[in-house]
This record gives structure tokens, sequence and C-alpha cells, in this order.
């Protein structure tokens, strides 16, 4: 595992959904850190990455109401437990649910395991609220996938909050999820 600023050399064996994100981040003159690695989809995964980048990856809900007509990612640290009563109760959604891998193919073009802030640039139709809790932004860098598990990106937090998301057209709303002491 290496870490290279900008994107990988070679980019021929590369999903397309992937370029897409690098090719995003270079046209609003985002930098950023990439590297390769195996798959990491869980939190312990990323740990191993966290480490080579020295940021924490976010924990990324997609989550819906039990309707499945209102749609949310969730940006949390990964060492917070995700309770649904804490969040309904500030988005005003009772009933919140983790939402089929369809629909995230459908508005973020990503797959489980895979899911990140950057699939927003594929929901055209605004279908999916940003939710981040508080904790997020207080780190000045964010680590995430370029909607692809086998890599990593660290960018800094405020070009994701500032430059990226008015690109996509979404916007977040933040919320605060209790840390255990809090409870």
């Amino acid at each position: 595992m290496q870490l290279r600023k900008g994107h990988p050399a070679l980019l021929d064996r590369r999903e397309e959904k992937e370029i897409k994100v690098y090719n995003l981040l270079e046209q609003l003159k985002i930098p950023y850190e990439q590297a390769d690695h195996k798959a990491a989809s869980t939190m312990e995964a990323c740990e191993r990455v966290d480490e080579l980048m020295q940021v924490t990856m976010c924990k990324n809900l997609f989550l819906c109401n039990r309707q499945q007509t209102d749609f949310y990612l969730l940006l949390m640290p990964g060492n917070k437990k995700f309770k649904t009563k804490d969040l309904s109760k500030q988005i005003g959604s009772a009933r919140l649910s983790f939402a089929g891998p369809e629909f995230m193919e459908k508005f973020l073009n990503i797959s489980p395991g895979s899911v990140s802030v950057l699939g927003l640039m594929n929901d055209l139709e605004n279908r999916v609220q940003l939710l981040v809790d508080e904790e997020v932004l207080e780190d000045e860098f964010i680590g995430c996938h370029p909607c692809v598990n086998t890599s990593s990106l660290k960018l800094l937090t405020k070009d994701l909050t500032e430059r990226f998301l008015p690109a996509v057209h979404h916007e977040m709303k933040i919320v605060h999820l209790p840390n255990p002491e809090e409870e």
C-alpha cells in the first residue's frame, strides 16, 4: 500500500465510476492523496488504511424511511455506534432503516461496502440527503472511498464541504450523534 498525491498512474484497469471521481476532483482543483489496498468494506478493514493515510475513515451509512421514499447518507466517526432514535428526531423521520443495495446503485452508483460521500456526484436528482455528524467536521481531513472499496482518498474536509458539495448540488445537514459517555 502506497500513498500518492493525485490519481493513480494507471487508470486502464479502474472502474469507470472510480475514474469519474478522480476527474471531478481534478476539474474542481481539489487536491487529494490516494492509496490502493485490498477491499475494505468494514471499519475494521479500514484501520490499516487510516494508519497509512493518517486520517480516520468515516462510517458511511445509507438509510431510508419505512416507505422508502426518503433517503439519507450519514457520515459519522467510525468509533460511534449508530442508534436510529438519536437521528430520527433530528431529521423528523421516524422508523429509519438501512436502504437496500438497489437504491445505492440507483442513486449513488455504489455497491455495499463502497458507500462514500463522493457518490453524491451520481445523485443528479438530489434524492439523497447528506447528514454529517458534527464531530466529522472537526477534523482537518476526511478519508473516503472513490466509489470503490479497493482505494481510499484523503482530502481536506473544507474542500469537501465548500467545493465538492456545491459542485454536485448537495447540502449537508449537521447532526449530533451522542458519544457513549453522553448516553
